[in-house]
């Protein structure tokens, strides 16, 4: 069976029809399969839903406990049949829950990456590359020019900048599902084990990673705090949050976290005083060695930076194409 009759793109989104099941879609649809829960993957208002536990966990939280009329929980390596196809999910190293999804009908093997990220992340199992017939991946960063440091080195820039200004309140705007909660793993592997202050949103997010048994350390919630009790210390939260620190007797040093903060002009526009290139999704060089390592024989593109990949696929003898699917890739941009 061709792989275009196992996957076509729909106005919904990706559709399998083998197992009659879309896969992140963008519209409700009678069933969806889910990657991970950031919102321009997971839609509420669809009537079955199968996705991993943390995954689940977040939709809840985000749309409420009615958020589908039916949900399934699949654990990383489980062979689920949906009709005429088994699925099975694999992690992907984006966000906590985060999957891959394997769709084999009839011998043949795709899989949709989601968004992913070959980096360490203390807060998410690994990426694990699936050797494939067809590799349906992201391309966020997919330009050479985006080569992300080790988050290791840019924690450490933090860090360093606490120490020059300990009066100073150092605000970082971080994505609530993720990228927050790798940013607190990270201080705490670096040593730093204060208080760290977060908004509601990413609080009830981080909620969600302790109950999957990743510890954060001391949280303290940032709402009604007076600036004079944020000198010194960290907090992470939106840029719509750094309005709280317009009385503060020092100003807060303000910083953005993203892959965007690589290219000067997205880091002018609304990296704050310290940008840090730290992101979820993978850069080029991953990019690149992923499709070597799963060695698709078609590579398909659902959103980002296609051009270059594609380009990059066919001198490497590998066919592709570009699904350019609308909805994807909204997070992860820091405010212009």
């Amino acid at each position: 069976m061709r792989a275009v009759d196992i996957l076509t793109l729909t106005k919904s989104g990706l559709y399998c029809a083998a197992g009659d099941f879309y896969v992140d879609p963008i519209r409700k649809v009678p069933r969806a399969v889910i990657t991970h829960g950031h919102s321009d993957h997971a839609r509420a208002g669809h009537d079955a839903v199968l996705a991993t536990a943390p995954t689940l966990d977040v939709m809840e939280v985000r749309y409420g406990p009615k958020f589908a009329a039916s949900r399934q929980t699949a654990c990383f390596d489980e062979a689920i049949t949906l009709g005429e196809a088994r699925v099975t999910l694999k992690p992907a190293g984006h966000v906590l829950g985060s999957a891959q999804i394997l769709i084999e009908v009839q011998g043949a093997r795709l899989v949709v990456s989601g968004d992913y990220k070959r980096a360490r992340d203390p807060t998410c199992p690994a990426f694990e590359p699936v050797p494939c017939d067809v590799f349906i991946t992201e391309a966020t960063f997919g330009l050479p020019v985006f080569q992300h440091p080790p988050a290791k080195d840019e924690v450490a820039k933090l860090l360093h900048s606490l120490g020059l200004f300990p009066e100073r309140s150092h605000v970082v705007g971080a994505y609530s599902l993720g990228k927050a909660q790798r940013l607190i793993a990270e201080l705490r592997e670096a040593g730093y084990d204060d208080e760290i202050f977060v908004d509601a949103a990413t609080a009830k997010l981080c909620n969600i990673y302790e109950a999957h048994a990743v510890r954060l350390g001391h949280l303290s919630p940032l709402e009604g705090k007076l600036p004079s009790v944020l000198g010194g210390k960290i907090a992470i939260a939106p840029p719509s949050a750094w309005r709280l620190f317009a009385d503060a007797k020092y100003e807060p040093v303000t910083s953005f976290a993203s892959g965007w903060m690589r290219t000067r002009k997205r880091a002018q526009q609304g990296g704050g005083e310290l940008p840090l290139i730290i992101s979820d999704h993978a850069d080029w060089h991953e990019l690149t060695r992923t499709v070597l390592e799963v060695s698709p024989g078609e590579l398909w593109i659902t959103h980002g930076e296609e051009a270059a990949l594609i380009h990059w696929a066919k001198v490497n003898g590998i066919a592709a194409r570009p699904l350019a699917i609308k909805g994807y890739g909204h997070d992860d941009v820091p405010p212009k």
